[in-house]
């Protein structure tokens, strides 16, 4: 049961109990109208498909849409059209680069990355997106400070086509800690000194609650500090990437509320894998814990 329906639950029954309204809740349909909750408004909510990998796209979608949200990330671009019968948009797109493992790090792969990245950029833009997913790439041994120059390099040679599309490239922060032993960006210090580097308002961060709450911590103040850096978060539940309720040590509402003080009018994305027998109770209650 989701935070809002017991708050809602403690209210049936106090006017129960004062006998006012006995009658009135006799009718199923009023008490499910009472039970139910509108959104708030201050944050635009969007979910990532692949830790609801079971549910077929497009009913996913349509229960997407009936708990709230605006967005289902992490898509291709054959997927796109799916989100649009909904009226749904995908907040961060995927469909360009290697994966995780295969980054901007390796001067190698560069040519193959800004080409790849220079076609799909066009097809996220006339989409109607503004974001694209990259990653650093594993170190292989590389010493950071040249990881850090040779992403540096590859982004700079792509920037011209991001301002040109109005899209954003976001560098997702991961931990190397537990889920992506040797992935290079790591740690939000060393993302943010490479969009200095690359020195373009189109290359920004995306910044993974549960990946940095295990790498750095001071998740708060780090957003607090470093906010203009970050054009996109994910949630997850620490340990073990599940819902974001009272079974993980993350303060989700706190942490919410201390993005949307930074003046984000962006998209929070759900990205926790559920447990539930029920997941998309799960997601609505995740949502109902983002809504500050």
């Amino acid at each position: 049961m989701s935070v809002s329906r017991r708050n809602a639950l403690k209210k049936i029954g106090a006017i129960v109990g004062s006998g006012t309204m006995a009658g009135w809740l006799g009718s199923m349909e009023n008490l499910e109208a009472l039970l139910g909750s509108e959104l708030n408004g201050n944050v635009n909510h969007s979910v990532c498909k692949w830790t609801f990998g079971d549910i077929p796209l497009d009913e996913f979608c349509q229960a997407a849409k009936e708990i709230g949200l605006q967005s289902v990330e992490l898509l291709g671009p054959d997927e796109w059209p799916t989100l649009k019968k909904h009226g749904l948009t995908c907040a961060m797109p995927w469909g360009a680069g290697k994966g995780i493992e295969e980054g901007f790090n390796n001067l190698q792969l560069h040519d193959e990355l800004i080409a790849d990245y220079e076609r799909v950029i066009p097809m996220v833009a006339d989409a109607g997106f503004d974001k694209i997913i990259c990653f650093s790439g594993n170190r292989n041994g590389m010493d950071d400070e040249v990881g850090l120059e040779n992403c540096a390099k590859g982004l700079k040679r792509l920037m011209s086509t991001a301002e040109e599309y109005d899209v954003t490239v976001c560098m997702e922060l991961l931990n190397s800690k537990v889920n992506h032993p040797d992935y290079m960006c790591d740690h939000t210090e060393w993302g943010v000194e490479l969009c200095k580097q690359v020195g373009s308002d189109r290359f920004k961060l995306l910044y993974d609650i549960y990946h940095m709450q295990i790498m750095d911590g001071d998740v708060i103040r780090t957003i607090r500090d470093n906010h203009q850096y970050i054009a996109h978060y994910h949630t997850g539940g620490v340990p073990g990437r599940n819902e974001i309720d009272e079974t993980q040590e993350l303060y989700y509402p706190a942490i919410i509320k201390a993005i949307v003080d930074t003046g984000y009018t962006g998209f929070i994305g759900q990205e926790f894998i559920p447990t539930w027998d029920n997941e998309l109770d799960a997601l609505r209650e995740a949502v109902e814990i983002c809504d500050v």
